[in-house]
């Protein structure tokens, strides 16, 4: 019985489709309004899932729609480290 997990999926705020966390990459705004991109998925704020596709990443910096899931400006600078996460860099 322990070999079925439930696999936990949430959904992308772009493209708004169910998948396994796992590939999904989520942008947190803490309490202090600071927005940072949480490769771990565990830390506190508010949240938003975005999927792991560069297209995605370009289709939601020219929408906007991660500053209105976190109710907070997004500097370019997460929009880069999302890409950089992407293609397997490691992030500060």
């Amino acid at each position: 019985m322990a070999g079925n997990r439930k696999v936990p999926l949430r959904k992308c705020v772009v493209t708004q489709e169910m998948k396994p966390k796992r590939e999904l990459i989520r942008v947190v705004r803490n309490k202090e309004g600071e927005v940072f991109v949480d490769p771990t998925g565990k830390k506190n704020g508010r949240g938003a899932y975005i999927s792991k596709d560069s297209a995605t990443v370009d289709r939601a910096k020219k929408t906007g729609i991660l500053s209105r899931h976190l109710n907070a400006e997004v500097p370019d600078s997460i929009y880069e480290q999302l890409i950089a996460v992407i293609e397997g860099k490691k992030i500060e």
